[in-house]
């Protein structure tokens, strides 16, 4: 049994309301783009129906649900745990720089993406107000500042936590994803003809008619699978059965609403806004009710995405690519459940940004795709290497497919590059290059410190201790492992002489599995000399202080090491003011200020 286990029925509502936001608030600007684009013929309209069937198939079925997800980590996905399953089993070599170099850029274009996505989820709902005859006349200033008071909102509340509210998050995507059913039903009951583009022939047939352009198109039908690689990224939050599970009948109402669209636009091709059009020529009573809850659903879209945001720099900061940041936890009993505030407000500043430079939701779609394109196709490159080497060799075939599809999407929409697609790769290049600057950065810091060997460091520390001159109590130092002593140990113990009666040695490992905390404390590594150490999952949240007193460590003071960075190097003082400006070690870890010493190492870089 896991720890995620629970009812079937349970666990489907809440997987509903935690992963499926993002691709479940698609059908909203899905087709309103596409056919803003192209003209809404029969054969057209047949052929894109067709495109998105297999796109929902092939992208998220095949790619996330089926292969994707059976790569697991004591239950935990994401591009991050796909390296470390690859880690293991290349064991070093060449494979692992270029590894680790498309684990970052995964990562990074997920994190753009986190930006894109609240702002084209709340403008494309707040845009359904123009159907409305009080707000028919509503101006694109007024549609951008209900937007954004709503982000406002959505951001300020992030710090009280989301467990309390996440209740309801379920609920209402039950219904959400309800109402796009039975909208969908009404309107393919008028038209069943639109059954037939299940086929795929229709999707090829359009390719054969519009040649070039249809493939271009892939750049905009992309936008029905967006939010699909969320289904293996928060597979932590729920496990894998139940989002399983719960996608079945996510993609039935997606494919149910997209046919429904289709066949209202064979009668209404001039509707701009095809699902909200859609529903005002159904039930013009039940309007306002559908966009109150489009509202809800989107605004519960970005908040599943401003959490995965989180989870995904707090691996980044406890795997150490990226720099320490100030971490509060907002759950008692929910790990996952964590509140990063520089994140939030920067993530919120941007995304007002961009909701202010591109105005409306199909601007933004212009832009929307190149992230999530290129995100799925490195996850579908590492998963082939993967299962290329474990005993899933008959999987290989399947995801070289897979990745080929993932590819040509990719190829596809490059062509939004110069629309404003140069943005996601703006986006994205932030952290990306934060990560670079701060793991190259940690290991020439960690070279130019010239950290001593235990052995050489226990001659001379026998020495003093044999002195006689010791002061009551017990010290800790902060090391990063055991057999490697870092300078500012050697400066208090060995050149300052502050030897406590028992020392400490304590290091904080983080192993490649996402939870569980072990410890190990060796006594009498030399005379009043103990090492303790710790290890933890990279998602776990570690309470060293409880740690200690459970192993009759009540130490007196906390030693720790504070480095003072000279350069000429312009990208080392880039790195210096990173590490001046985020937490140290100790703050990070949350231990007591009273009995904190922080110890000065000038190092030249």
């Amino acid at each position: 049994m896991q720890k995620h286990e629970q009812s079937y029925w349970g666990g489907v509502v809440k997987s509903m309301g935690l992963v499926f936001g993002d691709i479940g608030t698609s059908p909203i600007y899905t087709l309103s783009v596409i056919f803003a684009l192209t003209k809404p013929t029969p054969d057209n309209i047949y052929g894109i129906l067709s495109l998105i069937v297999w796109t929902l198939f092939v992208l998220v079925t095949v790619e996330y649900a089926w292969l994707a997800m059976s790569l697991g980590r004591k239950g935990e996905g994401g591009t991050i745990v796909l390296k470390e399953i690859l880690v293991r089993l290349l064991k070093g070599g060449r494979a692992m720089g270029f590894i680790g170099m498309l684990s970052f850029i995964g990562v990074s274009l997920l994190l753009g993406d986190g930006v894109i996505t609240p702002a084209i989820s709340i403008l494309s709902a707040v845009e359904g107000l123009e159907l409305i005859p009080v707000t028919a006349n509503l101006s694109e200033a007024g549609v951008i500042a209900i937007a954004a008071t709503i982000a406002i909102i959505l951001f300020i509340f992030q710090s009280k936590g989301t467990d309390k509210v996440a209740g309801a998050f379920g609920p209402l995507m039950v219904l959400w994803f309800s109402a796009l059913t039975v909208s969908g039903l009404i309107a393919i009951a008028g038209h069943p003809e639109v059954l037939k583009s299940i086929s795929p022939w229709y999707a090829i047939k359009f390719f054969l008619d519009n040649g070039m352009s249809g493939f271009f198109v892939l750049s905009e039908v992309i936008l029905c699978a967006t939010g699909g690689e969320a289904l293996y990224a928060d597979m932590g939050h729920l496990g894998r059965k139940p989002i399983v599970r719960a996608w079945y009948f996510v993609f039935v109402a997606l494919v149910i609403n997209y046919l429904g669209q289709g066949a209202f636009l064979l009668e209404h091709q001039h509707e701009k806004n095809t699902l909200f059009a859609m529903i005002h020529g159904q039930a013009p009573y039940l309007y306002i009710p559908f966009l109150l809850l489009t509202i809800l659903a989107t605004v519960i879209a970005s908040q599943a995405l401003i959490s995965g945001v989180f989870s995904i720099i707090y691996q980044g900061i406890t795997t150490r690519i990226m720099p320490l940041m100030k971490v509060d936890y907002t759950s008692s009993h929910l790990k996952s459940q964590i509140y990063i505030g520089s994140v939030n407000w920067t993530l919120m500043v941007l995304v007002l940004f961009i909701m202010l430079l591109f105005k409306k939701s199909e601007n933004l779609a212009a832009a929307y795709g190149l992230a999530v394109t290129g995100s799925m196709a490195i996850t579908g490159i590492m998963m082939t290497m993967i299962f290329a080497n474990t005993t899933k060799k008959w999987k290989v075939p399947i995801a070289v497919a897979v990745t080929v599809v993932d590819f040509v999407f990719l190829i596809a929409n490059l062509n939004k590059l110069p629309h404003g697609g140069y943005w996601s790769l703006i986006l994205a290049s932030v952290p990306f290059l934060t990560i670079l600057l701060w793991t190259k950065g940690q290991r020439a810091l960690y070279r130019a410190l010239k950290p001593l060997d235990v052995e050489t460091f226990l001659m001379s520390y026998e020495q003093i201790y044999a002195k006689n001159r010791t002061i009551p109590g017990i010290g800790l130092f902060f090391t990063r492992e055991w057999a490697v002593v870092p300078p500012y140990v050697v400066h208090c113990i060995i050149r300052s002489n502050i030897i406590y009666e028992r020392n400490v040695f304590i290091s904080i490992i983080r192993t490649d599995e996402p939870f569980g905390v072990s410890y190990k404390l060796t006594e009498n590594r030399g005379t009043g000399l103990d090492s303790f150490e710790i290890f933890a999952g990279y998602m776990e949240v570690i309470d060293i202080e409880t740690l200690l007193k459970k192993n009759n460590i009540h130490e007196k003071v906390i030693f720790y090491g504070v480095e003072d960075i000279t350069t000429n190097n312009p990208i080392w003082k880039v790195f210096n003011a990173i590490k001046k400006l985020s937490p140290n070690f100790v703050q990070f870890n949350q231990l007591p200020a009273s009995k904190l010493q922080g110890v000065l190492t000038r190092v030249e870089m």
